[in-house]
């Protein structure tokens, strides 16, 4: 079953689905129970660190990640899918022009199935409005100073469209190897508020 503590509408329009869809046979709860544990145990930001660092090791899937995430992401044995719907993927990449930063402004979309459980600090009032009117002191607050020529994009996800940043490969690792760059990749990264 869904969330009880989430009191939210459309977490109560969901419990309300849940039960019409239970009482009607459609739905066995514990099914759904062992599907939501099965794909919360597989979420996880390592996830996200697989597919940057296949990224950077491979142009081609590098291309095909930027041009349509959800047919590259089976590529590393990856999905979008695992909830009630499949959700789109957008990945942006970063340039030495331009820095991109993921929010979701109304309320905390977020692509859990790369990035596993999002931070406290994504889903807060303030990070959600104040990176979209200020996203060089947001960025500046995490650490992370741009030069001002960088163009900094936000890109707001919603309940059809998740963002996941491709971070500039760190300067000095071309001997590394897939699985060694991996390591190096951090969830701040992915969202874009870290440089990598």
């Amino acid at each position: 079953m869904s969330d009880d503590h989430d009191d939210s509408p459309i977490a109560a329009r969901v419990r309300e689905l849940e039960a019409v869809l239970e009482e009607k046979g459609l739905l066995d709860a514990a099914e759904l129970d062992r599907a939501l544990e099965a794909f919360a145990h597989n979420a996880t930001p390592a996830n996200g660190f697989r597919v940057v660092a296949r990224a950077w090791v491979d142009d081609g899937f590098r291309a095909r990640l930027v041009e349509d995430a959800n047919a590259a992401l089976p590529e590393v044995g990856l999905s979008m899918g695992g909830g009630l719907q499949v959700q789109r993927l957008r990945v942006v990449e970063n340039t030495e022009e331009v820095h991109n930063v993921v929010v979701c402004t109304l309320c905390s979309c977020y692509p859990i199935a790369l990035l596993g459980p999002s931070p406290t600090w994504y889903k807060s009032p303030a990070y959600r409005s104040r990176v979209v009117s200020h996203p060089r002191e947001v960025l500046a607050q995490f650490g992370l100073e741009l030069p001002r020529e960088t163009e900094i994009r936000v890109w707001d996800a919603n309940a059809e469209t998740r963002y996941m940043v491709l971070p500039r490969r760190p300067a000095g690792t071309e001997h590394l190897s897939e699985d060694e760059l991996a390591g190096r990749v951090t969830r701040n990264g992915l969202i874009g508020t870290a440089a990598v």
